[in-house]
């Protein structure tokens, strides 16, 4: 009688006893391993390890939820070797036969305890077009994007194989990736056409009064890419010529259409327009003799400004250029120095660093110094022989300067190329953009803001945040900065902060603007775009309609994942130790994470090689 009733009572707890396992909230609960024992004992169905009376009504009520993790988390059974069922001992000697109590661990619900939020929306940034979502980086090799460019209705991208561009009133076409046909990485990119193979791209610039996207490559070649072609996958350049001995890093064009381009150690070359304009004109037969048209008529600013070996302008390489359309100038930034220069008589106007401090002033324009030169000879010619004898003393005195100078700017060439031996590195030229109301605004990698007029002079700067500036762009009266940490800063024409967000999980290395969006383009290759209006009233009704249709676009997946850890300094696993643990539920899992202790000398790279081995 007394048996029927406990197994009355037993199968009451069974029937009140959900089928799904518990949601784990912000607790770590843990159970050391039971002891080999004889007695025979019986198997108690419960909700945890603990008694239903040691865990308090409130943790309880906390740990448990009605949500189903059926496919995450699975029960664990415990079964008697010997084949009967265990008798469950209630007197006092429990504890004999007992784990040890569990400890719970809470973290009062912040930093790492805290539960991600999940939602279709991010609620902490404004809603955004997902050009190309975050690729998993083993299918980017050779595909990684470094660049991107905007025109009014297409977005430009430079690759390590060439170029890619968007239409952007098709992004929300049906199809994927390469003119919907589905590769790798790009499974839910949207539509985009792709060049012909070429050498990795490193700089962009639109030429909206020829129709054209120039591209610098990594090879020293300059290519031109028609905006109005008919796109179809591989599309072919336009004209091309090799521009450098190294890489083009950078490239502008100037108020007066002429072509300006920076490579390494602080080359500057301008191509006319006239040439580029009547290589344009040549049929596609004739392309050979448009290259070497445009190669031969070059303007090498370095050479046209160094002087008995000594030159005005720094030999860091050029990072980025930059044209002042409203006073007819192009900017030239190193990592720790700026040159202007008059974009009409390709003179030298001025050498500043960082700090805003005067380097080098050219006072007399190449007209002038030409008489000046002109007029010394004529005086050296009809001086007395004693005067001779002092000129050819003076001759001697200044080619000695002369020497030391070129060896002081050789000295300062290797300090600057050695990165850091006599520089500070945190202060180094990232990124140069022209407001609206015509003020030069750079980016260094502390996270300065320092804001320039048009003549070099350092009016202010700004700190708003520590991390590295990578990138700017402008729209009107807005200042768009993109951080190294993934941040993206409006600020004001004043340089107050309107908004920040988080845009990407990587460095954010490339801004542009184009058909009333900002695209930020990450390290890792995912695009987006944000809506210029952004933030703004329009933000939180754009949200809204996305959370009320989440289904339409949204899937869930659950996965399983099994973690551990190894202590690598006791010793080398064996084959067979490592398929106990891991080969023979790997095939059930989804992901395995597997953390390595005391690991030193390689052991490291051997102990993950074997891990991945196992699971195959």
């Amino acid at each position: 009688m007394d048996d029927r009733i406990e197994e009355d009572e037993n199968d009451k707890e069974l029937a009140g006893l959900t089928t799904l396992p518990p949601h784990r909230k912000a607790h770590s609960y843990s159970q050391q391993l039971r002891g080999a024992s004889t007695h025979k004992r019986h198997h108690r169905v419960r909700k945890h390890s603990l008694d239903d009376s040691r865990i308090s009504s409130n943790i309880e009520s906390s740990f448990y939820d009605s949500d189903s993790d059926d496919d995450i988390f699975s029960r664990s059974s415990s079964t008697n070797p010997g084949g009967g069922e265990e008798e469950y001992n209630e007197g006092n000697d429990v504890t004999q036969y007992q784990p040890l109590q569990e400890f719970i661990g809470a973290g009062g619900g912040t930093g790492i305890f805290k539960a991600p939020f999940r939602a279709s929306v991010h609620p902490g940034r404004p809603p955004c077009l997902e050009l190309r979502p975050h690729p998993l980086r083993e299918t980017q090799v050779g595909k990684f994007l470094r660049n991107i460019a905007c025109t009014e209705t297409q977005l430009w991208a430079g690759q390590e194989g060439g170029v890619r561009v968007w239409e952007i009133h098709n992004s929300y076409e049906p199809g994927s990736g390469l003119g919907g046909k589905i590769r790798r990485g790009d499974e839910d990119a949207a539509p985009f056409c792709e060049s012909a193979d070429t050498s990795p791209t490193l700089c962009l610039a639109v030429d909206n009064g020829n129709r054209l996207v120039w591209s610098g490559h990594k090879d020293g070649k300059i290519r031109s890419w028609k905006m109005d072609q008919r796109f179809v996958t591989p599309f072919k350049e336009g004209l091309s010529w090799q521009a450098h001995r190294g890489p083009v890093l950078s490239i502008v064009i100037s108020s007066y259409g002429d072509l300006w381009s920076g490579s390494e150690g602080g080359i500057l070359k301008i191509w006319p327009w006239e040439s580029v304009e009547k290589s344009l004109s040549l049929s596609p037969e004739e392309r050979h003799m448009a290259a070497l048209l445009v190669e031969r008529s070059f303007i090498d600013l370095r050479s046209q400004v160094t002087v008995n070996g000594v030159c005005s302008i720094s030999s860091q390489d050029v990072k980025c250029l930059l044209c002042d359309h409203v006073r007819g100038r192009i900017w030239c930034a190193g990592p720790l120095s700026f040159s202007l220069w008059d974009a009409r008589t390709k003179e030298l106007l001025k050498v500043f660093n960082i700090e805003g401090q005067v380097e080098n002033r050219v006072d007399m324009s190449s007209v002038q110094q030409q008489d000046q030169a002109i007029e010394d000879e004529m005086k050296v010619k009809f001086v007395s022989t004693s005067k001779k004898e002092k000129s050819q003393g003076t001759s001697f005195l200044q080619r000695s300067r002369n020497a030391i100078m070129g060896a002081a700017d050789a000295v300062r060439r290797v300090a600057t190329k050695g990165a850091g031996a006599f520089v500070d590195d945190t202060k180094r030229t990232e990124a140069l953009v022209q407001t609206s109301d015509g003020m030069i605004w750079s980016g260094c990698t502390n996270g300065l803001l320092v804001q320039w007029d048009g003549t070099g002079t350092r009016v202010q700067d700004f700190n708003r945040h520590p991390c590295a500036i990578q990138c700017f762009c402008t729209f009107g009266t807005r200042l768009y900065v993109g951080y190294v940490s993934g941040i993206i800063q409006v600020l004001d024409l004043e340089g107050n902060l309107i908004a920040a967000w988080v845009a990407h999980n990587g460095p954010v290395i490339k801004l542009a603007v184009g058909s009333d969006y900002v695209f930020s383009l990450a390290t890792h290759g995912g695009l987006r775009g944000w809506i210029i209006a952004s933030p703004g009233p329009v933000d939180s009704m754009i949200r809204s309609e996305l959370a009320a249709k989440e289904l339409i676009y949204t899937r869930r997946h659950n996965v399983r994942i099994l973690i551990g850890t190894w202590n690598v300094g006791q010793g080398r696993a064996s084959q067979d130790s490592l398929s106990s643990w891991l080969g023979s539920i790997a095939s059930d899992v989804g992901i395995v994470v597997v953390g390595l202790q005391e690991v030193e000398m390689g052991a490291g790279f051997l102990a993950m090689s074997a891990a991945k081995e196992t699971v195959g």
